[in-house]
């Protein structure tokens, strides 16, 4: 059984038991949070699709962790001018750990 869910903005595919490094949600480390848009489900090799949610759907989950993840790197330049400048980001990521997934 799998489901593709969106959280925060951004399409996941979630299966039961799997991480997920969701954009930073509120919510503090232990806390549950349960996702009820959902957009496509599978289970039992049927599959249902939203126009554009499915009603009654949610996933609900635990969050594990909030994170950074991997610096990238902003290097700009202009040739024979003398500029540049360097910066570095790190994006917010929470961790979020699927629980159950109810249709």
């Amino acid at each position: 059984m799998y489901a593709i869910v969106n959280i925060a903005g951004k399409q996941f595919k979630v299966t039961k038991d799997q991480y997920v490094y969701a954009p930073k949600l509120d919510g503090d480390a232990g806390a549950s949070v349960e996702f009820d848009q959902v957009l496509l489900a599978e289970a039992e090799g049927t599959v249902s699709v939203g126009a554009p949610l499915l009603a009654g759907a949610k996933v609900s989950g635990k969050i594990l962790d909030h994170v950074k993840g991997d610096k990238v790197i902003v290097f700009k330049k202009k040739r024979r001018k003398g500029y540049k400048k360097k910066n570095g980001h790190r994006q917010d990521f929470t961790k979020v750990l699927i629980e159950t997934i109810t249709l």
